[in-house]
């Protein structure tokens, strides 16, 4: 796209990038949860840049996941698990009063709304985080 690219100096084409309406925010995320079907991927040392070009935002996450299984909860950790100390016990996030607060604390911080909203909006996308930031957002 940028011919040979090679050795592109990180400030050119931060302003190439710019020149085509694409900006690249870097957020100071604590964690990332990824639920699929069969598990979750937890990424707790997370770099998190999210870009923003024609309407769309995207989001890059660089780290190593720790993999837990799904309704995996309470004291005992599974084999290779980390406790992150966010002190919030996992939950089945299908009724509406088990939303964590601290993912209720999460979602108001990074859109600005209220703790009210923010439960609110991971109530409707049934926990997903990002889901409930984009729709605050």
């Amino acid at each position: 796209m940028f011919g040979g690219g090679g050795g592109l100096d990180p400030r050119k084409m931060k302003q190439m990038m710019k020149q085509m309406g694409i900006e690249v925010t870097e957020i100071d995320a604590n964690e990332i949860v990824v639920r699929t079907d069969d598990e979750e991927l937890v990424f707790t040392d997370v770099e998190v840049q999210r870009m923003d070009a024609q309407g769309q935002a995207t989001y890059q996450i660089v780290g190593e996941p720790e993999t837990r299984a799904l309704g995996s909860s309470g004291g005992s950790k599974a084999e290779g698990e980390v406790d992150t100390g966010s002190g919030a016990d996992e939950v089945d996030v299908g009724a509406a009063d088990e939303i964590p607060d601290s993912d209720v604390q999460i979602v108001a911080q990074r859109t600005g709304a209220s703790e009210e909203a923010a439960r609110e909006a991971l109530e409707a996308e049934s926990g997903d985080l990002a889901a409930a930031v984009a729709r605050l957002e």
